[in-house]
Formats: structure tokens, sequence, C-alpha cells
């Protein structure tokens, strides 16, 4: 059974930078899709970042784009999001996903339907 915990949310003030981790068990296969959503109250969930772990080919939503890197270290199954140049509209709750992906990949754009296990989140709050 897959297993996420993220950590690393935080208060911070715009401009300011955080690195998320989300810690993996269970993963037994080769490859998987992994990423990174967010929600914020009264908002639909919405993908940031994915990584196809076989490629380690990486995609970013529009909103992440440029200030956002999704990475993995294969050593101790931990994902990162590193966040600069927050934004208070990157205020919300962060989950890390892992799923089988579709056809060998992450879809693009990010689907929800990619992800099978959700970590239980981390709450990022960035003040104006």
């Amino acid at each position: 059974q897959v297993q996420l915990v993220e950590s690393g949310g935080d208060s911070v003030q715009a401009g300011g930078s955080l690195r998320l981790s989300c810690a993996a068990s269970g993963l037994t296969h080769f490859a998987y899709c992994m990423g990174w959503f967010r929600q914020a109250p009264g908002k639909e969930r919405e993908g940031v970042a994915t990584i196809y772990t076989g490629r380690g080919s990486t995609y970013y939503a529009d909103s992440g784009k440029g200030r956002f890197t999704i990475s993995r270290d294969y050593a101790t199954n931990t994902l990162y999001l590193q966040m600069n140049s927050l934004r208070p509209d990157d205020t919300a709750m962060y989950y890390c996903a892992a799923g089988a992906g579709w056809g060998g990949a992450c879809r693009r754009p990010i689907n929800g339907d990619d992800f099978s296990s959700w970590g239980q989140g981390t709450q990022v709050t960035v003040s104006a």
C-alpha cells in the first residue's frame, strides 16, 4: 500500500520560498506518475506539477511554470516541490499524489485520474 506524507508547509511573505517534501513508501513498481496538487478554500483542486519517475519527465501547470520545480530523490523515495517567488494566490493546501499515469506517462494537462494515492496535505499560506 502506497503511503504519502507531506511536510514543509508554512506561512511566508510574498516573494519568499518554500520547499515541500513528500515521503513515499510502498512504491513497488518501476515507474509512477507523481505530482503535487493544491486546493484553496472554495476552489477546485488544481494540479501544480508532475513527474514521471520512469523517465524523469516533468510538467508544470501555468500557475507554477518558471517559479516551481518538482524533483524526486530516488534514494530516499522523497518527492519535492521547490516554490520560489510565492504569491498570495499560492495559498492553499498542497497534496502529494502518486499513481500509474496513463500509457506510461503523466497526462498533459494534469489529470487527477492518473493518481490513485494521496497524502493528507500540508498548508501553505502566503501573505502580501
